[in-house]
């Protein structure tokens, strides 16, 4: 059966699918968080640089969801890399909470070379009671592996691009073998969804689904926990209900064998590419 709960190193229990909010801002972006908190999304996923976690906590309030049933992260910009928990403080005023259930360094950045100064923020601001669980994104296994040896503190989670097209089997590796849930932005492909990919199409024919909960299917059955991200109401039912949707080994191996040597999206090797 498909897996419907992840869990983190700590035995924290998270939905198997979260909801990605980029680029939902303003009135109508309320309107479509506040639709998946109905529906069922129960985790939240913004940022800093989204700039709408104040759209997330207005669609949190208007929901009338007990704030303890949400699981809420957010990501620091690397322009707070010198100062995390200032950052981190500033996203809690902005969202009107006393807490966050995460908080993830948005991207290493290695050229600042200020990645572990920004992990040691985290840590402070976990230990300060600001942030319940404290991750990463974008993070390769030698820049998981400089937080430990700095702070030896193990990341809960590492949110990266992942999809049909770019199935990132060696990073998953890498984050399970460090007790490191992995999440998955991006988890269709967006614009290079493989929707009609042979494989996608035949397992959605043999499971009654949509393309879309076939390649959603396949992200919980490799482990990933996916973030998609949809205004539609029924589309959002729709992503909720991949998780009823269980694939064989065959039908994952071959929707993983769409792999494209270099499938990412944009020119984003997190060893090269930086966001401030």
């Amino acid at each position: 059966m498909t897996q419907t709960t992840r869990s983190l190193a700590d035995g924290t229990t998270l939905p198997a699918i979260g909801f990605g909010t980029y680029p939902l801002r303003g009135d109508d972006g309320v309107a479509a968080i506040r639709s998946a908190i109905e529906v069922g999304y129960r985790l939240l996923d913004t940022a800093v640089n989204y700039r709408n976690e104040r759209e997330v906590a207005e669609a949190v309030r208007a929901s009338g969801v007990p704030r303890d049933e949400l699981f809420i992260q957010t990501k620091i910009p690397g322009r707070d890399h010198g100062n995390a928990r200032r950052s981190i403080e500033t996203s809690l005023e902005i969202m009107g909470l006393d807490e966050l259930d995460a908080v993830l360094i948005h991207w290493p950045n290695p050229s600042q070379g200020l990645f572990v100064t920004a992990w040691e923020g985290l840590i402070d601001a976990q230990q300060a009671g600001l942030v319940r669980h404290i991750g990463v994104s974008n993070f390769t296994a030698a820049h998981l592996d400089a937080l430990v040896e700095a702070t030896g503190v193990t990341p809960a989670i590492n949110q990266i691009e992942l999809h049909p097209l770019f199935p990132q089997d060696a990073q998953r590796a890498a984050d399970a073998e460090r007790g490191i849930l992995t999440q998955a932005w991006s988890p269709m492909g967006k614009r290079e969804a493989p929707f009609d990919a042979a494989p996608v199409v035949a397992a959605a024919q043999a499971h009654g689904a949509t393309p879309g909960q076939v390649i959603l299917a396949w992200h919980l059955a490799v482990g990933s926990l996916p973030l998609p991200k949809s205004t539609s109401p029924q589309r959002q039912q729709e992503n909720l209900a991949a998780a009823q949707v269980a694939l064989t080994s065959a039908e994952v191996s071959a929707i993983g064998g769409l792999a494209r040597e270099d499938g990412r999206l944009f020119d984003g090797d997190p060893d090269l590419h930086e966001e401030m």
